[in-house]
């Protein structure tokens, strides 16, 4: 099938980059010249394991990238938008949804043949049928459901793994105005034969990507809740009282021969500083708005994002019971990235961490085996000093702090056995055994 991608970032490079390994012909559209430069000569735009591997094999065969969403849109039969929604503080920024849907109603006014036109962006519900389609139509001077579909097909990928998740689904969602929408939508997915197919309407599908992400915060600041109570009762490990509770047989089910199954999810109920990304802060600040807005407040969900905001004061907090002044403390920070498998800062919670260090004149080398450069950008200051790897960032510390869990950082025990007088390792992420550390902080413990 001939699919256009309108918006080459994250979720548009993935999608098209994946559709293009199952045999589709993808044109993928930005306006950034650079950045469609890159992906023409097969260099990775963005840090995700997997892309540059696809991008070798596809580009030039299933996948080109142009910046002309007009040509795009005339030369496929199929368009997803996936361009960016940030959230402005009170709700969802549509502004990119809206000029491509502008771009590609003034492309359907020349074009003859039917066209479906699929939202992958994650919207509040609603978007798909009360603002992509009235544009679509009143530029295009075209009819929905007669010279033009439109569906919605929510992603649900997760960073560092997300060449992965698009490849191995667990089910797709199919969201559509009409039954030919949809089946349009059936075809170019029959590419995944043994995959769950959810055929649903467009405010379904974006209400499922909201709720599936609402869901995984929830589950993370309930962990955080806990631990932070564990902490204050004393003499309790967060890490064995949710041990325990994954064993409950609804979380981890035990087959008839005994073994016991542990799904991914339950990493999810662990505890750690708190989350980041582009996805769960982003899209559970917008559905708390979306509900305000319309009369229907969300309690849980405010109390998720207080937890979660205040999660990362916990790390400054353990860092005091060793260092009550952090002026001049000599501290190394391991990761910089909201999670590891990805250079992605957003939201992360090592910002917060690192301005209150910095806020109290603590002396900073830190460390991320991908997001250096994000980090660089994001602190100007003399006060930090960005390592290349682990061992020298960790040389001659006071204290060591891990705000991601890299593998990497699983060698650290080794590292300071020699030592006579150890830094204190504060843990945020309960990656470590506490048994291997003197000096060991971490989160609920």
């Amino acid at each position: 099938m001939r699919i256009s991608v309108i918006g080459a970032g994250y979720v548009g490079l993935i999608t098209g980059l994946c559709l293009a390994e199952k045999g589709h012909q993808i044109i993928c559209v930005d306006l950034d010249q650079e950045k469609v430069e890159k992906i023409n000569h097969k260099i990775p735009p963005i840090y995700e394991k997997g892309l540059e591997k696809l991008l070798r094999k596809n580009i030039n065969r299933n996948l080109k990238a142009i910046t002309d969403i007009h040509k795009a849109v005339l030369e496929s039969d199929v368009s997803f938008i996936a361009v960016g929604t940030p959230f402005n503080g009170g709700q969802i920024d549509l502004r990119y949804i809206k000029e491509a849907s502008q771009q590609i109603g003034m492309a359907l006014k020349e074009k003859n043949s039917y066209h479906l036109i699929v939202v992958k962006s994650t919207v509040v519900p609603g978007t798909t049928d009360e603002i992509v389609l009235p544009i679509l139509e009143m530029v295009s001077g075209k009819k929905a459901g007669v010279d033009f579909g439109v569906g919605m097909n929510p992603e649900f990928l997760r960073e560092g793994k997300a060449v992965d998740d698009f490849m191995f689904p667990d089910r797709i969602v199919l969201g559509g105005i009409d039954k030919k929408s949809i089946e349009i939508l059936c075809q170019l997915y029959n590419v995944f034969p043994d995959v769950d197919k959810v055929k649903t309407n467009n405010k379904t599908a974006e209400m499922i990507k909201y709720t599936s992400n609402s869901l995984l915060a929830t589950m993370i600041s309930f962990s955080n809740e806990i631990a932070n109570l564990c902490t204050a009762i004393g003499d309790i490990d967060v890490v064995d009282v949710m041990n325990c509770v994954h064993m409950d047989k609804r979380l981890s089910p035990i087959l008839p021969d005994g073994q016991r199954i542990v799904p991914p999810f339950t990493t999810y109920l662990e505890a750690g500083c708190g989350f980041g990304g582009s996805c769960l802060p982003k899209d559970v600040k917008a559905l708390i708005a979306h509900g305000k807005k319309l009369g229907a407040p969300t309690q849980v969900l405010n109390a998720v994002m207080r937890v979660n905001e205040h999660q990362p004061k916990q790390i400054v907090q353990l860092l005091k019971r060793h260092f009550p002044l952090l002026a001049g403390i000599r501290i190394a920070i391991l990761g910089l990235a909201f999670k590891p498998g990805t250079d992605d800062m957003r939201e992360s919670p090592s910002i917060t961490v690192i301005n209150d260090l910095l806020f109290g004149k603590a002396k900073i080398k830190a460390y991320d085996p991908a997001a250096k450069q994000q980090a660089q950008a994001l602190f100007d200051n003399e006060d930090i000093v960005f390592c290349d790897d682990l061992l020298q960032t960790i040389e001659n510390v006071e204290a060591i702090v891990i705000l991601t869990c890299w593998d990497e950082f699983a060698k650290i025990p080794d590292f300071l056995t020699h030592l006579n007088m150890p830094p204190v390792v504060i843990d945020g992420r309960r990656m470590l055994d506490k048994c291997q550390i003197k000096r060991y902080e971490g989160i609920g413990l």
